[in-house]
Formats: C-alpha cells, structure tokens, sequence
C-alpha cells in the first residue's frame, strides 16, 4: 500500500473521529463525511468499502494505541498494584485526549451499525479485564497478594471504576474529564481491595 494511500486513509479517519468529537449524538453520514474531507463519496470507498470499516480502522487504532502501552507497562512495572494503577489511567487518559474515538468504546456511535462493531467493542473491554485478571493472578505467586473478593470480581471491579468514568465523559458532552477526581478515589478503590498477606509463624 502506498504512503499516499496509505495518508488519505489516516485522513478520513482522523475528519470521522474529529465529526465524532464535534457533533455528539448525531449519526454520521458517508455523505457528511466526504464533505468533512474534501473528497467525493467515490474517493472515500476506494479506501474503505463501508462505514463500517471506517469505525473498524478507529477500533484497530484503540486497539493498537491502548494494548501496545499495556505491554511497556507490564515490562516495567513489577509491582501489580501499580500495573493495575498504570493500565486504568492509561485508558482514562486516552479517552480525555480522544473524545470522538472514546464515542465508540461506549458504544454511543454505533447506534444502527452492524453487529460486528459492537463485537469489538464488547472483544477490547474482555481483553483489558482479562488482563487486569492475570496481572491479580500472578500477584498472588510474586507478591502473596491477593484481592479480597475473587479474581473475577476484582477485575470486573477496576474496569468497571473507570468505565464508569468514560461514560460519564461522554455523558457530559466531554465536559466531566475522565481523569478528574481519579488520583484522590484510587487510593480509597484500593483500601481493604487486598487481604493481609498471611504471616508465616515460627514452629
């Protein structure tokens, strides 16, 4: 594939995340979007042959962006507490700086789109928890730490603190920052979220 295709690509994707960003609860048309671009609804399927691919390519882009950084974090973080810390933020953060893009993890874009996008959405939010499960698993065998509460719940518990977050983003028109608030409510998520770890006695 060509550079020169290769940025006109990057260049729809970015006007769709920017139509997303700027009319909120409004559906997009094809035809709206290659007003936004400057091409012909012609040119815009020569590079994508559906829509639907088009919130794929944004979907492929959080994927890419959200578990690329997850791996550097689990490469230089022992310590799962802060792996934990690390990843939510991470997604927080993301979502602040894309607003548009964040539209879709709500799935309040995807309104009348086909099922498969929702799949995506819905595949990307098991992944992280699943992650987040594993990272709760290992600290039981690295650090004789273990949650309060099962290993599933607890994931489930931190993804859904910060999803809870990311709607309310969306909620708001992208006024109530996913961020806000989170450095001061972590340390009480975390109050009593792991057991003591259990002391070994003398015989």
């Amino acid at each position: 594939m060509s550079s020169e295709k290769i940025n006109r690509r990057q260049q729809i994707l970015q006007a769709l995340a920017h139509m997303l960003e700027a009319s909120p609860g409004a559906r997009i048309t094809t035809a709206a979007l290659a007003k936004e671009v400057g091409f012909s609804e012609a040119a815009l399927y020569r590079h994508f042959p559906s829509k639907s691919k088009m919130f794929e390519g944004l979907i492929e882009f959080i994927e890419e962006t959200i578990f690329s950084r997850v791996s550097l974090i689990l490469q230089d973080e022992p310590s799962a507490l802060a792996r934990c810390q690390k990843i939510l933020h991470l997604l927080l953060a993301f979502c602040e700086r894309n607003p548009g893009i964040t539209r879709l993890l709500t799935g309040d874009a995807l309104t009348g789109e086909t099922e498969r996008l929702h799949g995506r959405i819905l595949q990307f939010f098991d992944r992280l928890e699943t992650q987040l499960k594993q990272i709760l698993r290992e600290a039981e065998l690295r650090e004789q730490l273990r949650p309060a509460i099962p290993l599933g719940s607890a994931a489930n518990l931190l993804l859904a603190s910060a999803e809870g977050r990311i709607v309310q983003y969306v909620r708001s028109g992208f006024k109530r920052k996913p961020t806000d608030y989170w450095a001061e409510q972590w340390p009480v998520l975390m109050a009593g979220f792991f057991r003591e770890p259990a002391v070994a006695t003398a015989r």
